[in-house]
């Protein structure tokens, strides 16, 4: 009798699937994924990227755990509390599954920096909170041609929408918020369901692996969560020539 491979144990029902199988998951394998934000998104996106096999995962967050942050930020405890996120994070997730390289990066990403970690990556995820680290993570997807997936929560809604990493075509961050609005609603201030950012990071870690596996998306959707209702809906996001980013003036 052979000998039971671990990893293939560990990925059997990913080879099992006809839509990944030993290609797309070896796909998986090889990628990197950039994180930013590992918050209450970034917790449940990272959970399920890593032990799923992604290759490469790089976390970035500058910020502490809180206790505020203890019931839906489910990477940590209350042990962890005023530790930096990151280092937790990559640590746990690094138990989860040994087989795959983790980075923490606990330091806000900016300019060359920021540019450089979109550039040598697969996949970002930005389950950021302020529009101005959307923008700058946006503008260097574009750049980059690096495929985006932005993901927000707030009381009892979420939405995710998945951009690039054909710009030339399709719409980018900037063409659904074209200026910053730090005025609008945030969870500290008004409060957020603890699943809903878990139910959000999971649906962009289900975009991020069809992406890495070769699986049909939909770039330039909007999908919408409302789990009052318990329904989702989607709005078709479109190029707007305009864009500072992607437009013709961009």
């Amino acid at each position: 009798m052979a000998p039971e491979n671990p990893q293939q144990n560990r990925d059997a029902r990913h080879l099992a699937l006809p839509q990944v199988g030993e290609a797309g998951q070896e796909r998986i394998a090889q990628a990197t994924v950039l994180l930013i934000g590992v918050g209450g998104i970034g917790c449940a996106a990272a959970n399920y990227l890593a032990s799923s096999g992604v290759g490469q995962l790089t976390l970035c967050d500058f910020d502490t755990v809180d206790d505020t942050n203890l019931g839906r930020q489910v990477l940590y405890g209350p042990a962890d509390v005023g530790a930096l996120k990151a280092d937790v994070a990559a640590t746990g997730l690094a138990r989860n599954n040994p087989g795959i390289r983790i980075t923490a990066v606990a330091e806000r990403l900016t300019g060359a920096a920021l540019a450089d970690a979109v550039s040598s990556s697969d996949v970002v995820l930005d389950g950021s909170d302020n529009f101005a680290t959307r923008f700058q993570v946006n503008d260097a997807c574009v750049a980059a041609g690096c495929c985006l997936i932005s993901g927000s929560a707030i009381r009892l809604e979420g939405q995710l929408a998945v951009f690039g990493p054909d710009y030339r075509g399709s719409p980018c961050y900037r063409c659904l918020y074209s200026e910053a609005d730090e005025s609008l609603d945030n969870c500290a201030g008004n409060g957020v369901l603890a699943p809903v950012p878990g139910v959000i990071g999971t649906l962009m870690a289900v975009e991020a692996l069809k992406f890495l596996a070769g699986i049909t998306m939909a770039p330039g959707v909007l999908r919408l969560f409302d789990a009052a209702s318990g329904e989702f809906s989607s709005v078709t996001v479109n190029k707007r020539s305009d864009c500072p980013t992607c437009g013709d003036a961009g």
